[in-house]
């Protein structure tokens, strides 16, 4: 070794000395990869800013990619980086409003309520439009029975000789301007012209009922005439059982199978098959057993004694006379579809002091 030359220092010095060599051998290396990750330009601010926008621009679909749709841009250090726009390509068209009235073949099983649910109108109107085969009476509907339906909600008119738009509009208390406007009656807003026989929708309109009913016929000396309401009338004078003052279902079913309770039914039509027993809703006195007229067929009447009567029609068969007791959950008779009835059902009337009042009210919850 020569004289000149000095040893490497030990001990706490010789930890110093080494470390400072580790050290500066360790920040020459990162110098070099970080400069040669500079020359290969990963990190340049391009790059830095694309990988960022990148991020942000969500993933399209299959089907997006085949929608061609002007795409804007943003400018991102000389690159231009397109955002996808996400496309709806479910548009709903709404479906047109009927404006021609519809021809309707009756079914079995069909009721007036039924039919207007299913063509989204009130029974009401159906009544109205049919007047010269149902009298108002949705009783009388029969299968094979062709009924008009009018698109909207009012009266379907048969314009007669004589008529003008002003009077037939009060008439059925609607609004000159909705008939005018009312597309489907095709007419010339500057010259309105009527020709005989045409039908004319009254949006709107409307009119009161004829009714068609067996009148109330109390358990006392009523004198109903058989010629007139049918074989079943009952002459009365009777003496008998009570109600309770509550009500049970009629039938074992506890749904309807037809009309509900409305303005131009006053009753509810229970689900009842062919032969199904008919039960007392209450007890009371049999007022009315047989043959009935205006569509009812078989029916029966009872008399609580207390303000209330029940009525029970298209019975294929009557289990009870005139003046007999009956008690609750008795049984009377049994479903049919005698009269105007388009399928086996139980047509259920209830009555209060001589008013119709909705069956529904009284009836337990099904």
């Amino acid at each position: 070794m020569s004289e000149n030359s000095s040893p490497a220092p030990s001990g706490r010095e010789g930890w110093l000395y080494w470390g400072a060599w580790v050290f500066a051998i360790g920040t020459l290396t990162l110098a070099g990869y970080f400069g040669w990750r500079v020359w290969k330009g990963s990190l340049t601010p391009r790059t830095q800013a694309f990988a960022a926008v990148q991020q942000k621009v969500p993933e399209t679909t299959a089907e997006e990619k085949d929608v061609n749709i002007p795409m804007p841009a943003i400018q991102v250090a000389d690159m231009v980086i397109a955002i996808s726009r996400r496309a709806d390509l479910h548009t709903i068209i709404p479906t047109r409003p009927r404006q021609d009235v519809f021809t309707y073949t009756v079914e079995t099983g069909d009721s007036v309520f039924g039919i207007a649910q299913v063509f989204a109108i009130k029974p009401e109107t159906i009544l109205w439009a049919n007047y010269d085969i149902l009298n108002d009476n949705p009783d009388m509907l029969s299968p094979g029975m062709e009924l008009k339906i009018p698109p909207v909600d009012g009266v379907l008119y048969e314009w007669q000789e004589g008529d003008t738009l002003k009077g037939v509009s009060e008439h059925f208390e609607a609004k000159t301007e909705d008939v005018l406007n009312w597309s489907g009656n095709k007419l010339d807003l500057t010259d309105p012209q009527f020709n005989l026989d045409q039908l004319v929708m009254l949006p709107g309109g409307h009119r009161e009922f004829r009714q068609w009913l067996v009148p109330t016929i109390p358990r006392g000396a009523a004198g109903v005439s058989r010629a007139l309401y049918g074989g079943g009338a009952c002459a009365g004078g009777y003496e008998g059982a009570f109600g309770t003052g509550g009500f049970i279902w009629p039938a074992d079913n506890h749904y309807l199978s037809g009309n509900d309770y409305w303005s131009g039914h006053l009753a509810i039509d229970i689900a009842a098959g062919m032969g199904a027993p008919i039960y007392a809703a209450d007890s009371g006195v049999i007022v009315f057993a047989g043959s009935a007229t205006g569509g009812y067929g078989n029916m029966i009447m009872i008399d609580h004694g207390n303000g209330y009567q029940t009525l029970y029609a298209h019975l294929s068969q009557v289990y009870a006379h005139c003046g007999s007791s009956v008690s609750q959950g008795q049984v009377i008779g049994y479903a049919g579809s005698t009269g105007k009835s388009t399928g086996a059902h139980l047509h259920f009337e209830v009555r209060y002091l001589g008013g119709f009042i909705d069956p529904w009210y009284v009836l337990p919850a099904p």
